[in-house]
């Protein structure tokens, strides 16, 4: 066992090695997502982005965005281990192999007199007889005689050669990584060292069991509270409208908690008089249906208020208390959002389908609040004038004109560049400047494909009952080239990536869904390089098919395109008409969608396997029949050759009685 002194410098390596573990990675892997982050930072050049100051940091917030929680402790704790390695190093210096050499000043080739010469005068200087002091008495004893005695006496050099040290081969030290102070107490350290280890491996578990328990407990995996997602399954409908949406939506648990002051309530007022035309209200009935809406929780008031605010472009005009949580309205709003949208398509009924209608809804609720564009300027039809007024330096006045040019927002892309400029100085009365921001936000629009099949893996036709694989293609063109992207979004103050939605469904119900990004091309192509091996292992294709489909699945990937499979459980027989949508979460008036006519046949497969298998058991039976009849024919011969051979050998018994009795 080592020395009390050498347990204590085991202590530092120790912590070292704990610290070191997990802060290693961890710092690697925030400094690959920086790294991500800056390579991913392709967004919107427009003037309007850049005067938003949303991609622009000041040096106050590049300071206040270091200086986290989080990022602190990681310099903290690499400052800890630098010390201690620093430390670690001192220790192993003093802890050095044996050098009586060095120890007494010398040359390896140092002669027999120039070893006592030095040992003479070390002994002047740390001979306890010439200085008193214990610590140069310890390195007399330990240090100066023993190396003068490893080069003088024959023996204790012959160790020093061999084994390094003159006392011969030393054993191995083992020691125990606890601090100093509790080595050098006498009777207490027990309870102490009990102390730790119930600190370090029951109590420290527990607080962090506790506190990931309490977390669960109260939110999902999107940060989300559980009351939230309560609310939203048990107050969505089937055939919610977008206005019906949003009264589900402003009921997040995360918006009811918001504050509510009294030195807002004149504030608010004014909110409601400038978005009272958004709000749907009856002319009719205007105030019965004021009163009821400022009956509502007032968390829940100022919410609908702020989010007007947002659709209409005026939050500048709010004060610094409802900005702040104009703020927190808007910060919240994506996650929220998407988890409004996975409890409208959530599998409802006992074919395990969700909604249409409250699905699109909560999606045109994502894309005007990312755009800043009222509810009201989209019509039941068509796209109306959003689309227009989510391009920079357009107005309502410009959208409106424009939309009668150009009749649709479509139409307005697929105009040459001359034509769309031509339009939009003479019909607009845009500068050349304005234009130029107008193209590079068309420039960063992307454009849609949707190619999708549905059918029974190694079969023909779809039946009844068949597990039937949908697979979609989903291809992003942007006119810059560019496949991953973030959205022009200079009145979301937040940063916001584009997400995608593939739905599948028939009238209102939605068969199949899933979210897509064109951000993370590494975990695209590892999603569509398993679902396209384990679909080709199994219908047993070889090895070779199976490689050549992932290769050109990946290549479809790095093109621009996004799988998504999945598989359903065909329903009765009958032709379904179904319809492929592809739906953004930030921009209007790219959604696309593609019919699909799927024939689910009459179930024939079971029952020719059932007559299939009554055949065989028929030819069974005919086959055990004969064996039967076979065998039975084989023993009445056999019994008629037993037989006959009973009769010679009584013939043979009778002729040799009447031989014995003649004799």
């Amino acid at each position: 066992m080592a020395e009390p002194e050498d347990n204590g410098a085991l202590f530092p390596i120790f912590i070292l090695t704990i610290i070191a573990i997990p802060l290693v990675p961890y710092t690697f892997l925030k400094l690959s997502r920086v790294f991500s982050k800056k390579q991913r930072s392709i967004h919107c050049q427009c003037l309007e982005c850049e005067r938003s100051g949303k991609y622009k940091r000041t040096i106050s917030q590049r300071i206040s965005s270091f200086t986290s929680c989080s990022n602190l402790t990681v310099v903290l704790l690499w400052f800890v281990m630098i010390f201690l390695i620093d430390y670690t190093q001192n220790i192993s210096r003093e802890s050095q192999l044996f050098e009586p050499f060095g120890i007494l000043g010398l040359e390896p080739s140092a002669s027999d007199s120039q070893i006592k010469k030095a040992y003479r005068k070390l002994s002047m200087q740390y001979h306890p007889d010439k200085n008193p002091d214990p610590e140069a008495h310890k390195y007399f004893v330990e240090s100066i005689a023993k190396a003068y005695q490893a080069l003088t006496d024959p023996l204790s050099r012959e160790n020093f050669e061999k084994y390094g040290h003159p006392d011969g081969r030393q054993g191995y030290k083992l020691g125990i990584a606890l601090p100093q102070f509790i080595l050098d107490m006498n009777g207490d350290s027990g309870g102490v060292l009990l102390m730790c280890t119930v600190c370090l491996c029951i109590l420290l578990p527990l607080v962090i069991a506790s506190i990931y328990l309490w977390r669960s407990s109260k939110y999902t995996g999107n940060h989300v509270k559980l009351q939230t997602r309560q609310a939203y399954f048990e107050l969505m409908q089937p055939s919610l409208t977008t206005s019906k949406v949003m009264e589900v939506f402003v009921k997040a648990a995360e918006y009811v908690e918001i504050p509510v002051r009294k030195s807002d309530d004149e504030s608010l007022k004014n909110l409601f008089t400038s978005v009272k035309s958004e709000l749907n209200l009856d002319p009719k009935k205007m105030k019965q249906d004021e009163a009821k809406f400022w009956k509502q929780d007032p968390a829940i008031v100022k919410t609908v208020l702020l989010i007007q605010k947002q659709l209409t472009r005026e939050s500048a005009a709010l004060s610094q208390t409802l900005q702040r949580d104009f703020m927190r309205v808007l910060e919240f709003a994506p996650r929220l959002l998407e988890d409004l949208m996975k409890m409208a398509i959530i599998p409802r009924n006992e074919q395990g389908r969700g909604w249409l209608s409250p699905a699109l809804g909560v999606m045109e609720i994502s894309q005007c609040i990312v755009q800043a564009v009222p509810l009201s300027t989209r019509k039941s039809s068509s796209e109306g004038i959003a689309p227009f007024l989510q391009l920079p330096h357009v107005n309502d006045a410009i959208a409106k004109n424009l939309a009668l040019q150009a009749k649709s927002f479509r139409e307005f892309q697929e105009l040459s560049s001359e034509e769309r400029s031509k339009l939009l100085r003479e019909a607009a009365g845009l500068s050349e400047t304005d234009v130029v921001d107008i193209e590079k936000v068309l420039e960063m629009i992307p454009s849609l494909k949707i190619d999708v099949t549905c059918k029974t893996e190694g079969e023909e036709g779809i039946q009844e009952g068949d597990v039937t694989t949908v697979e979609a293609w989903i291809t992003l063109k942007r006119p810059n080239g560019l496949i991953g992207a973030v959205p022009h979004s200079p009145h979301f103050t937040f940063h916001k990536e584009e997400s995608f939605w593939v739905l599948l469904a028939d009238s209102n119900n939605v068969w199949l869904f899933q979210k897509v990004s064109f951000m993370d091309e590494a975990g695209a192509i590892a999603a569509a390089s398993n679902a396209i091996s384990e679909t080709m292992e199994s219908l047993g294709a070889s090895v070779e098919d199976k490689n050549n489909a992932v290769r050109e699945a990946v290549e479809k990937v790095k093109s621009g395109s996004r799988l998504v499979m999945g598989k359903l459980l065909a329903p009765e027989e009958g032709t379904y008409n179904l319809t492929c949508f592809c739906l953004s979460d930030s921009w209007i008036g790219c959604d696309q969608k593609t019919s699909l006519k799927v024939e689910i046949l009459k179930r024939t497969r079971d029952v020719e396997g059932e007559n299939a298998e009554e055949g065989m058991e028929e030819e069974d039976e005919d086959e055990i029949e004969e064996e039967d009849y076979e065998s039975e024919y084989s023993e009445d011969e056999e019994d008629k050759k037993r037989g006959s051979k009973k009769k010679v050998n009584k013939k043979g018994s009778s002729s040799e009685e009447s031989e014995s009795d003649e004799e």
